[in-house]
């Protein structure tokens, strides 16, 4: 039978009255950007860091042209199907493994159902074997569900701040945590304002939902 990432399947596994960690996968808990650096160089282009966005800023090497972005998306896309080889954001795996004793764990992730397994066996070749949300678009209604399933305190963690905006939004109890995995990026993004802590790493966010548990 084949592997459920429906959000109905992820709270099931949520157990009501103890606390819930919700967690990105791109650059949260998986060097996502690095990954497809190595992945465009293969195919003669980069990935020109300018801004927090991956259209318009893949080019080719030999002229530094930047490609359409359709065929961007088409990259990517190819890029995702069988993704399963990303390293981890570091720490990760050694604070979420400790959490994981005090909280349920749902990974809440925006890709397509036929690229959800493949992020599955990533994660779970590192250790990090949680429930997969397979998610399209703002993750505020979805945190808000999982959070009245657990009932409990919940913590979101993202590096996109318009999911923290979301989350915000429409589930306003829900502590909020902006961490961004690769270094390169850090300085392209704005810390999020609906942020209750902008973490610089693992074990910065560990430190605070510990101490908030």
């Amino acid at each position: 039978m084949s592997a459920d990432f429906t959000l109905g399947a992820a709270l099931a596994r949520v157990v009501p009255g103890r606390p819930l960690i919700v967690v990105d996968a791109d650059e949260v808990l998986l060097r996502f950007v690095a990954g497809l650096d190595r992945f465009l160089r293969e195919r003669g282009l980069f990935l020109d860091l300018v801004s927090y966005r991956l259209h318009g800023n893949v080019k080719r090497l030999d002229d530094l042209s930047p490609l359409l972005d359709v065929e961007v998306t088409a990259l990517l896309d190819e890029f995702r199907e069988a993704l399963d080889w990303l390293e981890p954001v570091e720490a990760a795996q050694e604070v979420l493994g400790r959490l994981a004793a005090r909280a349920s764990i749902v990974v809440l992730t925006n890709i397509t159902a036929l690229q959800a397994g493949a992020r599955a066996r990533n994660l779970k070749a590192l250790g990090l074997d949680f429930p997969v949300v397979a998610n399209s678009g703002l993750k505020g209604p979805a945190v808000r569900q999982l959070a009245n399933r657990a009932a409990a305190a919940t913590f979101f963690v993202d590096d996109i701040p318009q999911h923290l905006a979301s989350a915000a939004e429409h589930a306003p109890e829900v502590v909020r945590i902006h961490l961004i995995g690769d270094a390169r990026l850090k300085g392209l993004l704005a810390p999020c304002e609906q942020a209750h802590l902008h973490a610089e790493d693992w074990r910065a966010a560990g430190q605070f939902i510990e101490s908030q548990l």
